[in-house]
């Protein structure tokens, strides 16, 4: 039974992280390259001392590069916050990385709904 719960506990700290990155990017992060990005997702290794983070920005391509730059400008402070906020042993590094998950969902339904060509 305890190897169930260990399985589960990269989710669980991954959805923390979620919440956490969440919150400090609303609240506390003033970068002015930062855009309007969303954390779509966040997979955390077995041993929990990775964190891929999966974002979603919107804007241009420029923006949005822009965005992801003041992400990784800004992993050590990230970090170290959430350090400060989670009790864990080891506070993941973070990776981020670009979600078009969303953007690629808005192309095919203007697709669909015949807005733009192919």
């Amino acid at each position: 039974m305890a190897g169930k719960s260990n399985n589960r506990r990269p989710v669980q700290v991954g959805e923390a992280i979620q919440r956490e990155l969440s919150d400090l990017l609303l609240r506390e992060l003033k970068d002015p390259r930062l855009g309007f990005v969303t954390i779509m997702g966040v997979e955390v290794s077995p041993d929990l001392k990775h964190a891929r983070v999966f974002v979603s920005a919107l804007g241009t391509e420029e923006e949005q590069q822009a965005s992801m730059a003041a992400l990784v400008s800004a992993r050590g402070w990230l970090r170290h916050e959430l350090g400060q906020r989670m009790e864990l042993r080891y506070t993941p590094e973070l990776q981020f990385r670009a979600d078009f998950t969303t953007a690629t969902a808005d192309r095919i339904n203007r697709l669909l709904q015949g807005e733009i060509k192919d």
